[in-house]
Formats: structure tokens, sequence, C-alpha cells
């Protein structure tokens, strides 16, 4: 795993197994913020959310999550599947304590990557995070996870570089997994992705993207 600073100055990690960064090279920060934060819970007006995340990596999204919810008063149940987990030396190194300024970020981070995989963990009393440790393929999300999410953050690598996770397999079970008029967030906005999206009955909105970015998808159940 290395490390890449992007444009705004924040780090993204690059992955060695398929070639592909995290987060944007235009800057991992601002896009994490613009798509997941301004576009993603922000746009819910409950006081209480529960989010599925593909795709865990740095933990970026999950820990702006939880200063956003921690700032407004928000209780969350984070859950967030990751099939290759980052090493807590790399994650040691990124510089996100730069552009998040609280007092506590580096104690919350690193027990976000610290904590036990596959049960509940409480990060804070408004914030539990659930740490999965799977192909998103091969996860069986009836058992536990039918209908139950308000958002799904889909931060999957490109179908440049996974193309497997953006088609109907994968995308069905995220359509299973959402409460009725709960919402799928993406940086993607390519065309046979949104196709497959409105096949599902999902209802497809294109959204500005972030800088360097022209389009990002969200889609309603």
């Amino acid at each position: 795993m290395q490390i890449q600073k992007t444009n705004d100055g924040s780090h993204t990690l690059v992955s060695k197994e398929f070639g592909a960064l995290y987060h944007s090279s235009h800057g991992s920060f601002q896009e994490a913020k613009h798509i997941f934060i301004e576009n993603g819970i922000a746009a819910l007006n409950q006081k209480e959310v529960t989010i599925f995340e593909m795709g865990f990596g740095s933990g970026l999204n999950a820990i702006l999550t939880y200063f956003y919810a921690k700032a407004n008063h928000l209780k969350v149940n984070y859950v967030s599947i990751e099939a290759y987990p980052v090493d807590f030396e790399t994650i040691k190194q990124l510089n996100y304590n730069s552009f998040i300024n609280e007092a506590n970020f580096d104690a919350v981070f690193e027990k976000m990557h610290q904590v036990d995989w596959e049960t509940p963990q409480e990060i804070d009393d408004f914030f539990t995070l659930t740490k999965i440790n799977a192909k998103i393929e091969d996860f069986d999300f009836s058992k536990n996870y039918s209908e139950v999410f308000d958002i799904v953050y889909f931060d999957a690598f490109s179908p440049n570089d996974q193309e497997n996770l953006w088609q109907e397999e994968v995308l069905q079970k995220m359509y299973d997994i959402l409460k009725k008029d709960a919402f799928f967030i993406t940086y993607c906005a390519k065309g046979n992705f949104k196709r497959c999206l409105k096949s599902l009955q999902f209802k497809v909105e294109p959204l500005p993207g972030p800088i360097g970015k022209r389009e990002i998808t969200k889609a309603v159940k």
C-alpha cells in the first residue's frame, strides 16, 4: 500500500493489487466531504441514521461522518465492509488530522481502525461501528440487514478497476438493504451503471460533482 498526496493536500492510498486510488487525485478530503457528507448524511432530516459503506478503506468517510454526527447531535449506526483491510502502520501516516480540526481526532481515528471486526463496537455514545471483513459479492446481507439502512455510501474502486462491483448482483444487494425512500450515493456516473440502477427500480438523480468531476450519482429506492 502506497500513500499519495492529492491536489487539496490530503492523502490517499494506492492499491498495489488493483493499481487504483482510494480517493480522487483532485482531493481526497474535498471529494469525501462533498459526496458522502454534504450529499449524503446531511441530506437527511432525522436524528437517528443507519449507514452502510462499501469499502472502509482509509476510514476517511467514517471519520467525517463521526464528526458530522457529533456536531449535529445525531445517533449513527455505521456498518462498513472491507475485503482488504489497510495495515495500521500505514493508517498512522495519513494526514487527515490536518483537515479535521478536532482535539480527539487521533484517538477516534485509531479506535475505528483497531476495533474488532464482525461485531458492533461503540466508538462513542452516539456512534456505533460494525466492520465486516469480507467481499461484498460473497456476503449474505439477508440475515441481518434486509431493509435497514437510510443511506448506502458506495465507495468501491472504479468500474475500470473492479467492474463486477458495479453490476446487477451487487447493486441488487444494495437495493435490498435500503429502506423505502432511502438512497444510495456514489462518485460514479457512468451510463451503464446508471442504467443498471434504473433496471433495479432505483430513481436515479445526477448531482453536481466535487472539484475535478462533473457529476455524481444519487439513487433513491
